[in-house]
């Protein structure tokens, strides 16, 4: 008995100590989602997005590689950052990208940028009605680079895609931004009917571009051009899912000669931008 009581003590009380001890499965899957966002760079490549990237204020910077060709084209944006470049041959590029990465001799590593809350960032002051363009599993990091350039182009105060089934921000969406991804905002959001509900309530009207619909948008935005516009995008080939339609508050499609699928996603975004400024003629 004496044995018995001493092993106890030594021991401890598994149905008590264990437990008070052993972090939930959710919030440990937190803390190392967090930690792998903090871990997380992205690799900018080519001169334009290096540049825009180096002389934007709000870019965490970590590393610069660059030819010589390359340090003298970007020396004023080099000193403006106040960075150290390396230096390096054009046949031994020191950068980790993809052989097949047109890096014209730069390439910057860089934290993503953090544009803060969906109502801050879609509420923003701006000139008109805000407009905001939700993209629905769109992946092609050049289509989605397209389409943050459209929407610098007509003012759009952001463009929000789901976390998961997207194009996460790179060096190839960088490049084909052509420097807007340095000032267009760029969400990801866990959930885009819940986003999209979230807009509504900020008195946004949510239009889903669907080549199916009865209804032109043009027609549909008549008279609405005075109020905040979310347009929500599919991706090409499966377009929108069933959820993301029930949650619109009206389909639309693009009024022109043809199938709407002679059109890719970001010329669309780009005419359906075009169609909702606030002086466009229904």
């Amino acid at each position: 008995m004496r044995l018995h009581l001493i092993l106890r003590i030594v021991r401890g009380n598994p149905d008590t100590s264990d437990k008070t001890m052993k972090k939930p499965k959710w919030v440990v899957e937190k803390e190392q989602a967090k930690r792998v966002a903090a871990a997380e760079t992205v690799w900018l490549f080519g001169l334009h997005a290096v540049r825009d990237a180096l002389v934007n204020p709000k870019r965490e910077k970590l590393r610069l590689v660059v030819t010589r060709n390359a340090h003298e084209k970007l020396a004023d944006a080099i000193a403006e950052a106040g960075m150290d470049a390396e230096m390096c041959e054009p046949r031994n590029f020191a950068a980790p990208l993809d052989p097949q990465s047109v890096h014209q001799g730069a390439a910057l590593e860089v934290k993503p940028l953090k544009w803060g809350s969906v109502e801050d960032v879609c509420l923003s002051a701006g000139k008109g009605a805000p407009r905001v363009v939700l993209l629905d599993r769109v992946t092609d990091p050049h289509n989605v680079g397209a389409i943050l350039r459209s929407a610098e182009v007509f003012g759009a105060q952001a463009v929000i895609a789901v976390q998961r089934h997207s194009a996460p921000e790179t060096g190839a969406l960088a490049k084909t931004a052509s420097g807007a991804l340095e000032r267009q905002p760029y969400l990801r959001v866990r959930n885009l009917a819940d986003t999209m509900t979230e807009l509504r309530n900020m008195g946004f009207v949510l239009l889903g571009l669907d080549g199916e619909a009865e209804d032109t948008i043009d027609v549909v935005l008549e008279g609405r051009r005075a109020r905040p516009i979310a347009l929500v995008m599919g991706a090409e080939g499966p377009g929108l899912r069933e959820k993301t339609k029930e949650t619109c508050d009206q389909l639309v499609k693009i009024d022109f000669a043809g199938g709407f699928g002679s059109l890719n996603v970001s010329n669309a975004a780009a005419v359906a931008l075009y169609a909702s400024m606030e002086q466009a003629k229904g």
